[in-house]
């Protein structure tokens, strides 16, 4: 196995394969990438530091040492770039997978081509963040891969190219870290399910298991200071995929339940003007439109009149065109017409003069609303329950793309104003402040004190850290979640954040720790539908072929499950040349859904079957080891 990048998600990866797979990893890294890794945040984790210690001193806490470190990378050669001669170096020739995940996606789309010239049977992923160009890249490696070597199998070659994204693997966890009722998300087939925290039942009542018990958290939950959800905790640690009985026998600790969310049809088009217009009710003010309303309302009541009192018993049209003459004073005086005739035309002409400042309304504001089409909007200030999003980067724009999926009110806080989420947000109608949110008034301005939740997931840890302490202090219960690039700093910032607060609901998450996984079990071969963090540890979910798994094939799927390992979910039921190549999404509407979840027990799993399954990333890893002898045909001879 080949790792080639230069930031966080390179490093993790390699460990993971190195550790959970214990595979053979070659990690290419440029000349200062350890350096910068270790040196740059110095200065921003000291003044972050310095901002828990006092909080931790006023708490008189003091954090234990952490044993369970990462083990360091093995000596790797050291390059900038993929080149040809790096890659030949790094011995992509032989080697059964290469992970491009530099921050640059032109670096990682030149690399993959590189690659799949030097060796075409070569399994390449391929982090980009571009969606479309990723599409299209897959299709082209895969084809160069047919070409280089025609007698190249079908199911090798499906798995030749992935295409994933770090900030779309995050940004589900990311967001429904922040918002109740949804918790972790994960989509497949058009199905959007969630993994619910439970709080422990009563005694003598049973807790709702949903579709699944994917966890029992950690016994240490209630505790501020105890090792919750680290990988050393033990059995007071949360335990993943537990059996019936453990869940009935633990007493006292929450569990981790699978609910199907919704099943989202097809996106049906807002009413608009034109198909590039805006909607009726943005263009004009409400004010308006019951202006326009009473005078239509006024001109249907003067024509009726009219017609009614008519003695010459005219048509109804006749006497709309009669009366609209008199409202836009173009008809004859009626002089020597009876009084009644006399009458409606005055009232007329007067509802003639109500409708002209009513019409020059209408085009001022229609102009300002064009004029301010391209304008950032402004929180409301009786904005609340909304989530306020700290940064517009890679992540923040993916994250606020899933909220409003979610139909979640956001208000965004950027500091950059050309930042790559500030054309999504002004897209989107989503307010957005633009300010640096360490400075006195921004947080203000975007309502935090009245906010749900605040999602700090800018690039600095001291910027999240002074974020969420600012906020803490405008509400107490608010629920934050940070993005923390260090496991340890976030550990400490967590335990001490939920000694301070332990009434609200404070979580750190890392990017590169929920994308890892997914990017280790796509270089195994295998398809990971979405990574559920539960606590610091991490579930997978995985679309898996049954064919030339010993541990699933004519076994039930009772007989298939085993505790705190893997579990079986969901059945595809689509023929093996229907099925859809990703099932993170939806190909078309007319594609029916053809995943049955929660299956019997006694269903025997047959070899041409596909099934969603649960795994932690042991247990993924021992499904490849054993029954991955399809996707290693590859290359037999590994780096």
């Amino acid at each position: 196995m080949v790792v080639c990048g230069d930031d966080t998600l390179a490093h993790r990866l390699a460990a993971e394969l190195r550790e959970v797979y214990r595979e053979q990893v070659t990690l290419v890294v440029p000349p200062l990438a350890e350096t910068s890794l270790a040196q740059l945040p110095l200065t921003g984790r000291a003044r972050a530091s310095a901002l828990l210690g006092r909080v931790s001193a006023v708490m008189n806490r003091t954090e234990p040492n952490r044993t369970d470190e990462t083990p360091a990378a093995a000596p790797a050669p050291e390059a900038t770039e993929p080149t040809d001669e790096v890659l030949i170096a790094a011995g992509v020739g032989r080697a059964a997978a290469l992970a491009l995940v530099y921050e640059d996606d032109e670096t990682n789309i030149r690399g993959a081509l590189i690659a799949r010239r030097l060796n075409p049977r070569l399994r390449l992923v391929i982090r980009l963040y571009n969606r479309r160009l990723g599409q299209y890249l897959s299709e082209v490696l895969d084809q160069a891969a047919a070409l280089a070597d025609p007698d190249l199998d079908r199911a090798v070659l499906d798995r030749s190219t992935t295409v994933l994204s770090d900030a779309d693997t995050a940004a589900p966890a990311l967001a429904a870290s922040a918002v109740a009722g949804t918790s972790k998300v994960v989509q497949a087939d058009g199905v959007l399910l969630r993994a619910a925290d439970r709080s422990p039942p009563e005694p003598g009542v049973s807790a709702d298991p949903g579709l699944y018990t994917l966890a029992l958290l950690s016994s240490t939950a209630v505790n501020p200071a105890g090792s919750e959800g680290a990988e050393g905790s033990g059995a007071d640690g949360p335990q993943l995929l537990p059996d019936e009985a453990t869940v009935a026998s633990a007493t006292g600790r929450g569990t981790v339940v699978l609910e199907a969310v919704s099943r989202p049809g097809p996106a049906q088009p807002a009413a608009r003007l034109t198909d590039r217009g805006v909607p009726l009710g943005r263009l004009f003010s409400r004010r308006l439109r019951w202006s326009f309303a009473g005078i239509t309302a006024a001109v249907l009541g003067l024509t009726i009149a009219s017609w009614l009192t008519s003695s010459d018993n005219n048509h109804f049209l006749h006497a709309a065109y009669l009366t609209l003459l008199d409202i836009f004073a173009i008809g004859d005086p009626a002089v020597d017409e009876p009084l009644s005739r006399q009458i409606l035309q005055l009232c007329s002409g007067l509802t003639g003069l109500l409708l002209l400042p009513v019409l020059i309304a209408a085009v001022l504001e229609g102009l300002g609303t064009f004029r301010s089409s391209s304008a950032l909007l402004r929180p409301s200030r009786r904005l609340s329950g909304h989530v306020v999003l700290l940064g517009l980067g890679k992540i923040g724009s993916r994250v606020l793309l899933r909220l409003h999926e979610l139909d979640i009110p956001v208000v965004c806080v950027e500091a950059d104003p050309e930042a790559r989420g500030v054309g999504l947000a002004r897209h989107l109608r989503v307010p957005t402040v633009i300010g640096d949110v360490t400075q006195e008034g921004v947080l203000e301005a975007a309502r935090v004190h009245r906010a749900h939740a605040l999602l700090a997931l800018t690039s600095s840890d001291t910027t999240n850290l002074e974020a969420s302490l600012v906020a803490r202090s405008l509400d107490p219960e608010l629920r934050v979640v940070m993005r923390l690039y260090d496991d340890d700093f976030a550990t400490a910032v967590f335990r001490t954040l939920r000694a301070a607060h332990p009434g609200a609901l404070t979580r750190s998450r890392s990017v590169s720790h929920l994308a890892a996984p997914a990017f280790a079990g796509a270089m195994m071969g295998r398809h990971i539908l979405g990574a559920i963090p539960v606590e610091r540890k991490v579930l997978l979910f995985a679309a898996v072929d049954v064919a030339g798994h010993p541990q699933l094939e004519g076994r039930t799927v009772a007989e298939a499950f085993r505790p705190g390992v893997w579990r079986i979910l969901a059945l595809d039921t689509a023929a093996p040349a229907d099925r859809a190549p990703d099932l993170r999404t939806q190909h078309g509407t007319s594609r029916p859904r053809t995943l049955v979840w929660d299956l019997p027990g006694t269903y025997v799993l047959r070899p041409e079957d596909r099934v969603v399954l649960a795994a932690t990333r042991r247990g993924l890893a021992e499904l490849l080891g054993r029954g991955g002898a399809q996707a290693r045909t590859a290359a037999p001879d590994r780096a």
